[in-house]
C-alpha cells in the first residue's frame, strides 16, 4: 500500500468550519499534521446572528487528538483578517478551503436585493477576497491549493434558488480563471459541487438522507485536491455518498449558417436549428484558445467558398432534379447516441396524454411504482435523431428542401420491453426510395441497440413533395405495410381529448419542428394554428390499444405500424376504433369533432397470453420466489448466529410485495442472543425496514439489479437507519447457494 498522504508543515485555512463539511475537513486536515485556521462566523442558516462557540468546539477537537489549530470569527468579506490569522499564529499560508455559505430560498419574483446581495456577499464576493488575500502568499512560495464550492444548483440550476444558483456557478467561472493564472506559479484552483448532509441541505432533503450523506464522505476527495502530489487544475468534480464525478463542457459540431458575402438571417438559423443542436460526435473543449481557433476556422471556409454563384441554395431548392436512386440506396447515416433517464420516459407519457386522474396509468408517471414502466412507442424517440437532425439532407444524391418533408407512414417493432433509463445506440440506413410522381417516399430503417443488444426496429416512410418524377420505382417489398381494418363495427371504441397544450408538451420529447409551436410559422404551412404531432396521435392511439386489449402490459406488445392521414390541432378529441383478430389488433384514429380520419392502415400486434401451464413457475408452485432465500437466511443464522451477530449486530425488517399489496413480513433479528429468523413484523422497532416486490427482491439477491440503483429508482424503499443496508452483504453473499 502507498504511504498516507501528509500535510506536515502546510497551513490550511477552512471557512464556515464550524460544523458539516468545513469541520469534517478542518478535522481530517488536522490528523494529517495540518495546522489549521478554523473560520466561522457562528451565524444561522440565512446569514444572521454570530457566534464563536462553533470555531472553538473544532478547535478544540482538532487540540483534542494533537492537532495544531486556532478559531477565526470574522465575515469572510473581510478576508485579509481571515488569512492574518493564518500569518500571526503560523507563519503561512499554504491551502484556502472556500466552504462558507448561507441560503436565502425565494422564487425569482420574491427575491428582493438584500436576498441577492447577500448571497453574493458570502459565496461569491466573499470567496474571492479570502483568494485574493492569500494569493501573493502563495505566488511568493511557488505552491497553492484552492477549493471553490460550488452546487449541483450552480451547475443545473433549481428552483426557488436563483440568488444561490447565480453565485455558485460565478465560483466555477472564477476558479477557472485562477487556475489559468496560477498555473506557472503552482496554485492550483479546483471546483467541487458536495452533495452532504448540512445546515443547508436539510431544508431541501429528507432528514433520513441527510443523515445518510454523511460530510466524510466529500473529505478525501478535498485532502487529495489540495495535496501537493495531485496535478489536478481547473476541475469540477460532483461528490456524494461515496461516489466522485468531474465534469467538463461539451460542443455540437454546429453549423456553418453564413456564406460569403451574404447576409445572415434569422430563418437560415431556423434551418439548421438541429444541427445546431445535435450533439452527436460532440467536442470537448477545455481552453478558451480553443473556442477561437474555431472561429478562425469558420472564418476561412466561409472565405474559401467557391462556386457557389449567385444563388448558394439553388442546389437544394429544385427537389425535381436532386434524387439519385443509384446513389442513395443502401446508403448509411452517422450512428446516433441518445441517453435517458426515467424522467423522458414519464415526459413522452405525459406527452402522449397520459394522466394521474386514471390510477392503471401511475405505472407509466411514477419512477417509484414498483411495475414503472416506458410506453413501448417511446421506441420512436431514439431513432427519430436519424430523420430530424440532419441525417437524410446530408446523404449524397438526395437534394431537396427539408421543409417539403411530409411523415407519410410509421413501423416499429420491439423485441423486448423498452427500458426505462440507459444509452442507445441507433443505426439508420436508406432501405428504399420510390417515385410516386408528386413526391419521393424514402424509407429508412433504423435499428436501436442496447450496446450489442438489439431493442428495437424503426422503418420511417417519408414524403418529400415535389420530388418525384426521377424515373424511379412505385412500389418497394421493403415496406412494411399498412392493412385495412375488418368490415364491421368496431369491437372497441376510446375517445381521448388533447389538451390545448398537448403539441407544446410533445415536443419536449425531441421533435422541435416549429410547426407545432409557432403560429406564424404553421400559417406559413397553411394551417390556421400549429399542429399536433403525428407521432403524438401515434402515442395516443397506440396506449388506447394497450389498455383495451393487454391490460397495460408493455410486455404483451410486440409492434405497431400506422399511416398519417390528417392533421389534428391541440384541443381535439381523438377517438380511436378498434377490431381484434387474434393477436392482431386494428384501429384506426379520427377527430370526434370533425369526424377526419387521422391514422388508417393501422395495427398493434400483441404478443399471446402465455397458458395457465406455462406461465405456473417455482414461486407460483410453492409461494413467493423470496420464501425460499428466507429459508436459507435462516439456516445461516441457525448455523453462524453467534458469529452474524457479532458482525452485524442490527434488526432488519422486510415488507415482500406482490401485485403492489404486502404479501409477507419478515425479521432478520442478528442483535440478540444467537440472533434468529421471524416470519411477521418485530415485535419492538426494526434497525432498518425494507419494501420491496418479490421479483426484484429476487433480481438484487441474485446480483441482476443493484441495491443503489433499485434504491434511487424506487424499486427499494427503505425506512430507519439506511447505512444499516450495507450489512446485509454478510447475509447475502454466496447468492448462488441461495
Amino acid at each position: 500500500m502507498s504511504a498516507p498522504l501528509s500535510f506536515a508543515g502546510k497551513v490550511i485555512l477552512v471557512t464556515g468550519a464550524g460544523g458539516g463539511l468545513g469541520r469534517e475537513y478542518a478535522l481530517a486536515f488536522g490528523e494529517r499534521g495540518a495546522s489549521v485556521v478554523v473560520n466561522d462566523l457562528g451565524g444561522d442558516i440565512k446569514g444572521g446572528g454570530k457566534s464563536s462557540a462553533a470555531a472553538d468546539r473544532v478547535v478544540e477537537e482538532i487540540k483534542a487528538k494533537g492537532g495544531r489549530a486556532v478559531a477565526n470569527y470574522d465575515s469572510v468579506e473581510d478576508g485579509e483578517k481571515l488569512i492574518q490569522t493564518a500569518l500571526d499564529a503560523f507563519g503561512r499560508i499554504d491551502i484556502v478551503i472556500n466552504n462558507a455559505g448561507i441560503l436565502r430560498d425565494r422564487t425569482f419574483a420574491r427575491t428582493s436585493d438584500l436576498d441577492w446581495d447577500l448571497i453574493h456577499r458570502v459565496h461569491l464576493r466573499g470567496s474571492f477576497l479570502v483568494t485574493r488575500a492569500a494569493w501573493n502568499h502563495m505566488k511568493n512560495q511557488k505552491f497553492g491549493r484552492i477549493i471553490m464550492t460550488s452546487s449541483a444548483s450552480g451547475i443545473y440550476g433549481n428552483f426557488g434558488q436563483a440568488n444561490y444558483s447565480a453565485a455558485k456557478l460565478g465560483l466555477l467561472g472564477l476558479a477557472n480563471t485562477l487556475a489559468i493564472e496560477g498555473q506557472k506559479y503552482n496554485i492550483h484552483c479546483n471546483t467541487i459541487a458536495p452533495t452532504a448532509g448540512s445546515r443547508l441541505t436539510q431544508t431541501v432533503m429528507p432528514p433520513d438522507l441527510v443523515e445518510s450523506l454523511k460530510a466524510e464522505y466529500v473529505a478525501p476527495l478535498v485532502l487529495w485536491l489540495c495535496h501537493e502530489q495531485c496535478r489536478e487544475n481547473g476541475g469540477l468534480f460532483e461528490v456524494g455518498a461515496g461516489w466522485i464525478g468531474k465534469l467538463r463542457w461539451e460542443r455540437t459540431m454546429g453549423s456553418i449558417v453564413r456564406r460569403k458575402n451574404q447576409r445572415m438571417s434569422p430563418e437560415e438559423v431556423r434551418d439548421k436549428w438541429d444541427q445546431i443542436c445535435d450533439f452527436t460526435n460532440a467536442t470537448k473543449p477545455a481552453t478558451m484558445q480553443e473556442s477561437i481557433h474555431l472561429l478562425v476556422d469558420v472564418l476561412s471556409k466561409v472565405e474559401a467558398e467557391d462556386g457557389l454563384g449567385a444563388n448558394p441554395t439553388a442546389a437544394v431548392t429544385s427537389a425535381s432534379s436532386g434524387i439519385n436512386p443509384i446513389e442513395v440506396i443502401g446508403k448509411v447515416l452517422p450512428e446516433m447516441t441518445f441517453s435517458y433517464t426515467s424522467m423522458h420516459c414519464i415526459l413522452y407519457a405525459l406527452g402522449v396524454g397520459m394522466s394521474t386522474r386514471e390510477p392503471s396509468q401511475l405505472k407509466f408517471l411514477y419512477e417509484g411504482h414498483e411495475e414503472f414502466s416506458c410506453l413501448p412507442t417511446f421506441g420512436v424517440i431514439p431513432a427519430q435523431a436519424s430523420m430530424v437532425d440532419g441525417g437524410l439532407s446530408s446523404v449524397p444524391g438526395l437534394n431537396f428542401d427539408p421543409t417539403r418533408l411530409l411523415h407519410g407512414e410509421q413501423y416499429l417493432e420491439l423485441y423486448k420491453p423498452f427500458p426505462t433509463s440507459g444509452t442507445l445506440t441507433s443505426k439508420a440506413s436508406i432501405a428504399d426510395i420510390l417515385d410516386k410522381g408528386s413526391g419521393a417516399v424514402i424509407l429508412l430503417d433504423v435499428h436501436t441497440y442496447s450496446k450489442q443488444e438489439l431493442v428495437c426496429y424503426n422503418q420511417f416512410s417519408v414524403f418529400i413533395v415535389g420530388a418525384g418524377g426521377f424515373g424511379g420505382k412505385r412500389t418497394s417489398d421493403k415496406a412494411v405495410a399498412t392493412v385495412a381494418p375488418p368490415n364491421r363495427s368496431p369491437d372497441a371504441v376510446v375517445v381521448d381529448e388533447t389538451s390545448r397544450d398537448q403539441a407544446a408538451l410533445y415536443r419536449l420529447s425531441g421533435d422541435w419542428n416549429p410547426l407545432h409551436i409557432d403560429p406564424s410559422f404553421a400559417a406559413m404551412g397553411g394551417f390556421k394554428s400549429p399542429i399536433l404531432h403525428g407521432l403524438c396521435s401515434f402515442g395516443f392511439a397506440a396506449r388506447h390499444v394497450l389498455r383495451q386489449y393487454a391490460g397495460n402490459d408493455v410486455s404483451r406488445f410486440k409492434s405497431i405500424k400506422v399511416r398519417f392521414l390528417k392533421p389534428v390541432f391541440p384541443g381535439q378529441s381523438l377517438q380511436t376504433e378498434m377490431w381484434k383478430e387474434g393477436t392482431r389488433v386494428h384501429f384506426q384514429c379520427k377527430v370526434k369533432e370533425t369526424g377526419a380520419v387521422v391514422l388508417s392502415g393501422a395495427y398493434i400486434d400483441l404478443h399471446a397470453v402465455p397458458s395457465a401451464v406455462a406461465s405456473t413457475s417455482l414461486a407460483e408452485a410453492s409461494g413467493l420466489q423470496s420464501d425460499l432465500v428466507f429459508a436459507e437466511i435462516g439456516r445461516r443464522i441457525k448455523d453462524l448466529g453467534a458469529e452474524l451477530v457479532k458482525k452485524v449486530n442490527a434488526t432488519f425488517g422486510w415488507e415482500i410485495t406482490k401485485g403492489g399489496k404486502t404479501a409477507a413480513q419478515w425479521t432478520i433479528d442478528l442483535k440478540t442472543a444467537q440472533g434468529a429468523l421471524h416470519k411477521g413484523p418485530y415485535s419492538g422497532k426494526a434497525d432498518v425496514t425494507f419494501t420491496v416486490a418479490d421479483e426484484d427482491f429476487m433480481d438484487v439477491v441474485l446480483g441482476k439489479l443493484n441495491p443503489q440503483k433499485a434504491f434511487f429508482a424506487g424499486k427499494l424503499k427503505v425506512r430507519g437507519n439506511i447505512m444499516l443496508s450495507q450489512k446485509l452483504e454478510t447475509i447475502l453473499k454466496d447468492y448462488a447457494k441461495l
